[in-house]
Parts: C-alpha cells; structure tokens; sequence
C-alpha cells in the first residue's frame, strides 16, 4: 500500500512536471499573432486645437499640412485585442511570458483617396514617446515626399506612456475620446513586453486578416517598420528578437538610433545615423559593416532633429496643448542640414529592396580624428568630413554641426547648431547668384548619382537655390 501510494505521488509529479513544460512551451512557442478589433473610423468631434474637449486625434495633421490639397484622408482607428508579454534578450529570439492580456489603443491612418495613387507601400511608424507622447516624426518629415509618391503611413500607439503618462498621455489629454484606452491590461503589466504583439498585430490587422476598413479598398504589396531614435530602439528589439516569430513585416527603416542588429534576419533594414549619434553617442566605436541585409547611413551637417522638425513640431505642440521642442538657445539651435530627403532616399531603396532585391547604395563613413572620444574631422568651415553629402555641406551658406558647441547651457544636446556665414564670407564663395546655383546644382547630380537623393527632390533643391539671394548681396532668407 506504501510503495502504491508512493507510486501514485511520483507519477502524479510526473505528470504535473510535464503538464508545466507543455504550458511554457505553448507559451514559448506562442501562435502567430492574432488578429485585432478594428473600431472606427472616429469622427472629428471638434476641430483641432479648439474647445476643451478635444474630440479629436491628438496631433492631427491638418490644418498646418493640407491632407485634401494631396488627395488624402487622416483617419483614426481604436485597435483591441489580447496580447502576448514578450522579453527581448540582446540580439536572440524574443521568449512569449504569457498570453491573453486585453489592451486597448490608437492608430491613426494617412493614405490616398483614389486608389489608383497607392504605390503599395505601407509604412507602420512605432510612435516616439520620449516627450510623454506619441510622435510620428517619420510622417512629420517626410509627409510631402510620402504623399507625393502615394504611400500608406501609420502611426501605432504600441507604448503605455503614449496612453497612460500623466497630462500629455491619450487618457488624460482627452478623456472625452480616449478614456476607454489602456496598455497595462488594467494596471497589471507596466513595462511595455505588451508592445511588441500589440504592434505585430495591428500590422496583420492592415494586411486585412482582420478587418479591413483601414486600408479601405487599397491593395498593399509590402508593410514597411519605421521608427526614430526612441522607437527606432523599440524596433531594434523587435527586428532582432520578434520578427524572426511573427514575420508580419517586409523591411525596416531606423532613423538616428537602433543597432545592432542581427546577421541572420531575412528583412533588409537601413539605419540612417546623423553626426550626433556618430559622435556623441559612441556609434563611431560599434559601426556594424553593411551586408546583404544591412545599410548604414551616416550623414554630414546632420543633427538627431533639424530646424524643419523643430519648427513643425513647435506649432503643432503648442495647438495641442503639449510641450513643445525649446528655443531658447544661441547660437542658432537646431543644424539646417535636412534629414528628410535622405529618408525619402531611404523608403524609396528599401521598397525596392523588399519588392526586387535592388541592394541599395553603399555610404562612406564620417570621418574621424580620434575614437577615444571620438571626434569628428572637419573642413576649415567646421563642417564634417565623409558622410552622405548634401548641398548644405558641399555648397554651405552656414556652419551646419550636429553637436552644438559653446551654447546656452540647457538647450537640447541632439539639436546641434546652426552658424550663418558673414555676407562678406558668402560674397567670396558665391560672387554672383548663378555661382552658387551652380555649387547646388553640382551637389545635387551627385546625390542622385549616388542615390542618396531622389530626382525630384533635386530638382525642388535647385529651384530653392534659384529663388535664393544668395550671390545677389542682399540679405539670406532661410528656406
């Protein structure tokens, strides 16, 4: 009877034990992600930046960007569903922790109208949300290039603090639209391991598994992940340790962060790094050689955010209530020197690099004079050597950096700086207005050679160095 029920307890222990290893392993090996509740499209209740209420999608576009002007629609969607905690161990497989926890959140859609202007493209931006809330800086910077050449770009909410952080979150900003929210599964999970099915499944929700008014009618051939600086890390996670499970995204495209990155992920992925990062964070010591799936762009002038940015971001904050990027900094903060049309350059080669195996352009590097610390080389102007070279460094009207030097104490260390040559100065490199046409119009065939400008961006260049006083003797206008 002894030996009987010691039998029975050790088969019970058995069973038990393997009961245990059978749940984790379902749990380790968790199904594709689900496909989520789509609500919506949500009316604009009241118009943007007007009344208390605030019926309407935080940072809406318009009216500062005319959407209906370029044949498109903003539109935001609730996305509900259960998801899987993920941990995302460096540079391995992401390991499911456990499942079925409810969420709630936000995206918001900007597509074309006719569905004849579709390209098939759709960039899913992971919302950056290192000032307390969600942004979108992706579709902030490049929205005339993305509109133009008929892309999809969504923006998903996939982080608590976008939702949950107190004033500038959703749920507080405007508790009349976005009370129902929630990225904690009800105050339960408060480090984000959420995140990464949460933006998983709204992607299978957008390639119509799910439901399919977000995309209306449009057709989509490849979905694209873009993230900045904060987010660009976020996808960092997700490219080395949850793409290799879920599968649900074609290429990636980090912009000022992220790496490193994985060698055996089939989904080609180009980082674009400005002079901030190259130097002051320490990316001139770990660069990570291009490869068959791998691009790095590293650009000269650049800073982590650009003057064009900060002034958008500035008028669009303080509508909404938010708190906007600071000014109050001399020299001038903010480099002059564009991020976006290297981005444009960069959706354009990752779409055809997902959709015909185009490799893209190879960059040379910035150049350094030291790795410890590390320091940029720079002309006689200031400006750095190497990099992807736009006019703004090869035909300079100004000292372009992207880390600042000398200034206010306080200001925001990414900005960089801004530096307008002297009129005499500009006189002597630029005698006549056709002089300095000719130095931009040089530049700009270059970059298109090279690929790291589009055509038609060029060619707004050039018009832009057209109308310019440069070389004319009266005073320079910022364009």
């Amino acid at each position: 009877m002894l030996a009987s029920l010691k039998e029975f307890r050790l088969v019970r222990q058995i069973a038990l034990a393997t009961m245990t290893t059978l749940a984790a392993l379902s749990i380790a090996h968790a199904a594709p992600p689900a496909a989520p509740t789509v609500i919506g499209p949500l009316p604009f209740n009241s118009t943007p930046g007007a009344g208390l209420t605030r019926d309407y999608p935080q940072l809406a576009t318009e009216p500062y960007f005319d959407l209906k002007l370029v044949g498109y629609t903003e539109e935001e969607f609730f996305v509900q569903g259960f998801a899987t905690r993920y941990e995302t161990p460096a540079l391995a497989r992401g390991v499911a922790l456990s499942t079925g926890h409810p969420y709630k959140t936000r995206i918001v859609v900007h597509r074309p109208v006719d569905p004849a202007k579709f390209n098939g493209i759709v960039l899913v931006e992971w919302d950056n949300v290192t000032s307390g809330y969600g942004i979108d800086l992706h579709w902030e910077y490049s929205r005339e290039y993305l509109t133009r050449e008929g892309y999809v770009h969504v923006r998903v909410q996939a982080q608590r603090v976008g939702v949950h952080q107190a004033r500038s979150g959703l749920k507080e900003w405007s508790p009349t639209r976005y009370a129902s929210l929630d990225l904690t599964a009800g105050g339960t999970i408060l480090d984000d391991s959420l995140s990464y099915d949460v933006f998983s499944q709204v992607v299978v929700a957008l390639k119509g598994f799910g439901q399919s008014q977000l995309l209306g009618n449009l057709r989509p051939k490849a979905f694209l992940a873009v993230g900045q600086s904060q987010s660009a890390s976020r996808l960092t996670l997700y490219y080395n340790s949850i793409q290799p499970i879920h599968k649900v995204v074609d290429g990636f495209l980090l912009q000022v962060s992220g790496g490193p990155f994985r060698t055996d992920i089939n989904a080609p992925l180009i980082q674009v790094l400005s002079e901030n990062e190259v130097q002051t964070g320490g990316y001139a010591n770990r660069r990570q050689p291009d490869s068959g799936t791998y691009r790095r762009w590293e650009v000269a002038g650049a800073a982590h955010v650009d003057y064009w940015w900060v002034m958008y971001r500035q008028a669009l904050a303080v509508r909404d209530g938010l708190t906007p990027p600071s000014l109050a900094c001399q020299p001038e903060p903010a480099s002059h020197v564009p991020l976006r049309y290297v981005l444009n350059a960069g959706y354009h080669h990752l779409a055809r690099w997902v959709l015909r195996n185009e490799q893209p352009p190879r960059a040379p590097d910035l150049v350094t004079t030291s790795l410890s610390p590390v320091v940029l080389a720079r002309d006689e102007n200031g400006i750095a050597l190497g990099g992807i070279r736009q006019p703004e460094v090869e035909a300079p009207t100004a000292t372009n950096m992207g880390i600042q030097i000398n200034m206010t104490p306080g200001c925001p260390g990414n900005y960089g700086m801004h530096i307008p040559f002297s009129e005499a100065k500009l006189s002597q490199l630029y005698p006549t207005e056709r002089s300095y046409e000719r130095a931009v119009t040089q530049s700009v065939r270059r970059n298109v050679r090279d690929g790291f400008l589009l055509k038609e961006d060029g060619e707004e260049i050039i018009q832009r160095a057209r109308n310019s006083t440069v070389g004319t003797g009266r005073p320079v206008m910022i364009h």
